[in-house]
Parts: structure tokens; sequence; C-alpha cells
């Protein structure tokens, strides 16, 4: 590997457009490092404001500890000066403290934690989870609440708790709901950071409050999402809605079916990636292929 971007000391700031990037893969499902190291290189041109290692767009539930330590390495020494979050969240809170051990040491600026999924703890469970991660952390936190794929919903009032947890310092909301982004801003936003985890609400997300957005889009257009955060942030709603009006139809078509199986399919067709993905998912249907490529040429 040989990014030439110089590693350097960086403040943690999270706003604007932050990627998170798929994984490549060789067809057998390996690992594809130096597509990895390629398409860094590209977000970093592109504008891209920070990265998410190893998500749910990554792949997350079939990648092991040792792939994302060695992923998040590799990220460091393309992205230097812009954020690099690693996933480190599982459904048991003594796992989840040690591979975020892990991943800090490898040179994570902060690790991306989702509820834990399947065994559906209570709120005051996800209190006390959050809070024990947090104190076996040597970097920051970012939540992650995504109900729809874990089976529990971290509710305002529990972010509220958090937030007081210095170690806790942002907040990935998935519910697809800007009354809840609101909700969330007025209550937590001042000590805050809120990020949009919904590309279709992301831009309105950003003009009610919220500081960037946690995109699956960006893998596939990281300067138009660059662009059009920087304008919402920058309260220009007019720039902003327009320029994610010509995105609306890529911010749905890449769930025509799960993530990250259309986005990978789109990369591929790029060139930006192979065609590797690891079971239980599988390569896109030819049904979905056409609608993908229309999106694609609309573009």
């Amino acid at each position: 590997m040989h990014c030439t971007t110089k590693v350097r000391r960086m403040a943690l700031e999270l706003s604007g457009s932050i990627a998170a990037l798929v994984t490549p893969m060789a067809p057998d499902g390996s690992l594809d490092l130096s597509a990895w190291e390629r398409l860094l290189e590209w977000h970093y041109a592109q504008g891209t404001d920070g990265i998410v290692v190893g998500g749910t767009t990554g792949e997350s539930p079939t990648l092991t500890l040792a792939e994302v330590v060695k992923l998040v390495s590799l990220a460091k020494a393309c992205f230097a000066g812009r954020p690099v979050l690693a996933g480190s969240g599982t459904n048991s809170t003594a796992t989840t403290i040690e591979r975020g051990q892990a991943l800090a040491t490898a040179g994570a600026d902060a690790l991306l934690v989702v509820t834990p999924y399947y065994n559906k703890p209570t709120q005051t469970g996800l209190i006390a989870h959050f809070k024990a991660v947090a104190a076996g952390s040597a970097v920051p936190i970012v939540l992650y609440n995504v109900p729809g794929r874990t089976a529990v919903d971290l509710l305002p009032q529990t972010v509220q708790i958090l937030a007081d947890e210095p170690q806790i310092v942002a907040l990935k909301e998935s519910t697809n709901s800007v009354p809840r982004i609101q909700d969330l801003v007025d209550r937590v936003g001042e000590r805050f950071t809120i990020l949009c985890g919904d590309d279709p609400v992301a831009a309105a997300s950003m003009l009610a409050g919220a500081r960037g957005v946690i995109s699956v889009t960006a893998n596939v257009v990281p300067r138009a999402m660059h662009e059009m955060a920087l304008a919402a942030l920058a309260g220009d709603a007019d720039r902003a809605l327009a320029l994610d009006g010509t995105l609306r139809t890529l911010h749905d078509v890449l769930f025509v079916e799960p993530n990250p199986i259309p986005t990978k399919w789109a990369l591929e067709q790029l060139g930006r990636i192979g065609s590797g993905i690891r079971l239980p998912l599988t390569p896109l249907s030819a049904q979905a292929q056409a609608v993908v490529a229309a999106a694609l040429a609309a573009l």
C-alpha cells in the first residue's frame, strides 16, 4: 500500500458528508486491499468529509475483527486529517468493548456503535451498555440507532441521558424522520452532534440542525453529496434541495435490494471495485440491475 497523504494528529469534527464505505472484495470474497486504497484516495480527492469503515454498508456482520483492523490501518494512511470511524458494535457489551479497543489501537478516530441487535435491551439496558462501552474506550463514541435492522429503538430521551457522557459525542439517527432529527437537535444539539443516517432525508435533516450525514449514496457520487452537505450546513436551502433533487432517484434505488448489494453493483459498473460480496448477501438480481443502471445513466 502506498497512499501518499501524510498522517497527522487531528481534532475530531464530525460534519458534512461521511461515507459509509463498502468493503471491496475479490470474487472469492477475500478483501481487495488494492481496490480499497484506490477507493479511499478517490473519496479523499472528491472531498468526502469522513468515512465509516466496517459499518453496515461495509458488510460488518461478515468481517472479522482482524479484517476491520487492517481496513482501518490502511484508511488512516489514506485519509489523513479527516475522521475515520470504525464500526465496533455488537450485541455483546464485552465483545463491543474488546473490538473497540483493537480498532482504536489500529487508528480509528471514533467508534460507531450500533444498538445491541436481536436481544432487545430495554432503554435502561441501552444506557448501561453505552456507558460501559464509553468507559472502556480511548476514543470517542458515536451512537448508532437503526431500529429497522436491530429491532430496538434508542429513544430521544435516552440519547439525552447519554449525551452527558463526555466520551459519547454524536448519534447517527437512521429512522428516516426529520421530526425525530428536529426533536434530537432541540434536546441536545447545542452540546452533541446529530448525524442523519438516511440519504433521502439528509438535506432536510441538515437544514433542521443535523451536522451531517453518514451516507450510502456518497459511495457512488461523493462530490455531489459533499457539495449538497456544504450547502445545507451553510443554510442555503435552495441549493441544497436542488442538489438533493438530482440524487433522489439514486437514494431510492440503492435500496432496491438490501444494502450494500445495489451499491456494490453500481461501483462495479463504474470500475471502482470488483464483483465480490459475501454470503448470505448475493449479487444484484438482473431485474434490479436494470433499475440501478437507469439511475446511473440519468446522472
